[in-house]
């Protein structure tokens, strides 16, 4: 048996033949474009169509739907479906700029997009807030807002009162940037009815949520709802929900009887979809004089919208980081005339990272201590908020090992101490990350025939971070088959229910599935649970030319009724509190830093990171997903920033020309490592996440970096050129 050293499906994808949510042809399809409101809040008055709907090929242009017709979907965060609650057209009330204001559907792309350019609308403005400081802006203690014991503030001890009795003391107030995922896949789809089966064809990260929402929005039956999405261009949580198109184009397609395709213009998806909202970080540590930590506290606000409250759950990470006894972690929520926020890679973790491991590297320095030597002798076996042990935690290693990989002992401790050749300052920086190891119910159906061949069809999305591969690999592993023997099925509600890919559980739910699945198998064709087997020959003993066997999984600590939830398309994930453990994936960041002595341009020619994230599944596309969090990090840290229009709402820059993203010329060296050490307590796969634990961080170590080779601590990202002239 052949070890694969690429993706599966990297044939598929490079040559074309894998097929996206709008790839989908027809001959009779049909064209929608939206035409948007250009104020940020008020209400729609009066929308003209008639130079629209005199466009030649337009087929309709809709400005209204009854809600009784369409629904809300419910937002996702409060046992719904929707990124936002909010499902525009359904009245006259505007709530953020770009918000749509007419369908129109037309022959071909080009006279809807000249149609909706056409439609023309008279409003009531009202004034508008878009920042955490503006005027109208209301602010909001989340645990009051919404009370939800994971919500809730984190209380261990008394934090404040040890913080002040603390010999050393470290206070520093953080800001974030809002930011926009802008994968490379544009959102959208096809949308078709087959008699009274509604089939929708869509890059989604969520199949099951947009099955479920549909059904609640056209009150229909879910049978009847077919979501397929065997490929996602990239999701990063973008396309974790149902996105307020589909509804309309599946009353559309009613109407007109014909397949609709729908791609979202990038410039509106800035305005229709979730962005990471802006965020103010305030974070105090209290120390003794050898850089112990004995209280931290962490306060938190952050953007949400009018309509809905999209939680912040930043302080579960920062009270796991070190072994702190006393620490308080409260989160604020401030309402602004936004479409709702939402999750984008490391949704929380990276926010609360930059600002936490930020004051951890001020801590190492006001104690004159090494940056990696202080992290280690905060280490903890513990849980310092439950007092449960973690399944695993290996971050002394991740540091070690990183240290050792990217040459830390040649550091010189004081700033501004190391120069090179061409007189640019070099700084070294390092930075922790931790992310929660979470896991989903799931489905697995596996087949296997008489010619040993295997295809299974589970719950999860490939949306580029390699699920079949990692599936393939497992199956291929367990029954010592050859991986061009294996055919898996992910994204299609046909084959299973199709729970939200996302939060870093996706592969372990898959994994955990298919490894139940393959016990049930191995009990099918009465062979060992363990050992090699002759497939073909195990089923053809049967009678049958084939056996299908099919098992359910949930989290520890699950009641089996979730699954049902799952199978609705609500979002049932567990973790990372379990009983009795609470599971983690850890990661060390190394960077160096190189500042141009003119231009003060700011380079990173070299990372190095290493990652605990239990058994690595598949080592080829776990280094693709590492490396690739990485240049996300160092995009978060130098580059990416959405900028508000105070004046009109919306986005100033919502484009990939005025929205800069790194390029190959911005990214020098990578290096990673794993500790490749498997977390049986977690799921018998022994695997943890890693997508997201791998970008957390990332930008703590670039700012402790900059601080390293400039002398000056940077509170705000993105950090540019006129912050460290």
């Amino acid at each position: 048996m052949s070890t694969p050293t690429r993706r599966v499906d990297a044939r598929e994808k490079v040559t074309g033949a894998a097929r996206y949510g709008a790839d989908r042809t027809s001959p009779d399809l049909a064209h929608a474009v939206f035409a948007v409101s250009t104020i940020g809040k008020g209400r729609v008055v009066n929308v003209d169509t008639a130079a629209a709907e005199a466009v030649p090929g337009v087929l309709t242009v809709v400005t209204r739907i009854d809600p009784a017709e369409l629904g809300s979907p419910g937002f996702l965060m409060g046992g719904g479906y929707g990124f936002q609650s909010l499902q525009p057209l359904t009245d006259d009330r505007i709530a953020y700029r770009g918000q749509p204001i007419a369908l129109v559907v037309a022959d071909t792309l080009v006279a809807a997009t000249e149609a909706a350019n056409l439609v023309r609308a008279d409003y009531e403005p009202e004034p508008i807030a878009t920042d955490l400081d503006d005027e109208g802006a209301e602010t909001l203690v989340q645990e009051e807002a919404i009370p939800l014991p994971f919500l809730a503030d984190i209380v261990v001890g008394d934090a404040d009162a040890a913080f002040v009795k603390s010999p050393v003391r470290i206070e520093a107030s953080f800001d974030l940037p809002r930011q926009h995922q802008v994968p490379m896949e544009l959102i959208g789809g096809v949308v078709e009815w087959r008699g009274d089966t509604l089939v929708v064809h869509e890059g989604t990260q969520n199949a099951g949520a947009l099955r479920g929402g549909l059904a609640r929005q056209l009150g229909m039956d879910l049978a009847k709802i077919e979501v397929i999405a065997p490929y996602t261009g990239g999701g990063f949580g973008q396309k974790n929900s149902l996105q307020p198109h589909v509804g309309p184009l599946a009353l559309a397609a009613r109407r007109l009887g014909r397949p609709i395709k729908f791609v979202m213009p990038r410039t509106q998806t800035f305005h229709q979809a979730s962005f990471r909202p802006a965020s103010r970080h305030r974070v105090r540590l209290g120390a003794d004089e050898t850089g112990r930590m004995l209280a931290a506290v962490h306060e938190v606000d952050q953007q949400t919208s009018r309509h809905d409250l999209f939680p912040s759950m930043s302080t579960e990470i920062t009270s796991r980081l070190y072994g702190i006894g006393d620490f308080r972690g409260r989160q604020r929520l401030v309402r602004t005339d936004v479409q709702t926020p939402g999750f984008m890679r490391a949704p929380f973790e990276h926010p609360a990272a930059f600002a936490f491991e930020s004051a951890v590297d001020e801590l190492a320095y006001a104690v004159g201590q090494d940056p990696v030597s202080l992290r280690l002798a905060n280490d903890t076996d513990v849980d310092p908020v439950t007092g449960q042990p973690f399944s695993s935690r290996h971050l002394a290693e991740c540091l070690r090992r990183g240290a050792d990989m990217f040459g830390w002992a040649g550091r010189t401790h004081e700033p501004r101490s190391m120069r090179a050749a061409d007189g640019s300052r070099i700084g070294w920086g390092v930075a922790a990350g931790v992310y929660p190891a979470s896991l989903a119910p799931a489905v697995a159906r596996v087949t296997a025939t008489s010619e040993g061949k295997v295809t299974v069809g589970v719950d999860g999305h490939e949306m580029g971070q390699g699920i079949r591969t990692a599936i393939t690999l497992l199956i291929s592993e367990d029954l010592s088959i050859e991986v061009g023997d294996v055919t898996v099925y992910v994204g299609d509600t046909r084959v299973a229910p199709q729970h939200l890919t996302a939060g870093s559980w996706g592969t372990a739910t898959a994994l955990q599935a298919v490894h139940a699945a393959l016990r049930e198998l191995r009990k099918h064709l009465n062979v060992a649970d363990s050992d090699p087997v002759d497939l073909g020959a195990a089923v053809a003993a049967t009678g049958q030319t084939s056996v299908e066997v099919e098992a359910t999984t949930i989290a520890p600590g699950q009641p089996p009724e979730i699954i049902e939830h799952s199978r609705a398309g609500l979002v049932s994930f567990a973790g990372p509190v379990y009983p009795g453990f609470v599971a983690f994936s850890f990661i060390a960041h190394f960077v160096e830093v190189r500042i141009e002595p003119t231009t003060r341009r700011i380079r990173v020619p070299r990372v190095v990171s290493v990652a605990d994230c239990g058994r690595v599944a598949s080592p080829v596309t776990a280094a693709s997903q590492l490396r690739g969090a990485v240049v996300w990090g160092i995009g978060a840290s130098l580059r990416e920033e959405s900028e508000v229009d105070p004046r009109f709402g919306g986005f100033a820059n919502a484009t990939l020309e005025e929205y800069p993203i790194p390029v190959n010329a911005d990214i020098g060296e990578i290096e990673v490592g794993f500790v490749d050490e498997p977390d049986p307590m977690l799921n018998p796969v022994g695997v943890k996440g890693l997508g997201e634990v791998a970008m957390v961080g990332v930008a703590a170590a670039i700012a402790n970096a900059v601080f390293h080779a400039t002398g000056r601590r940077q509170r705000r990202l993105p950090i540019r050129i006129e912050d460290v002239l």
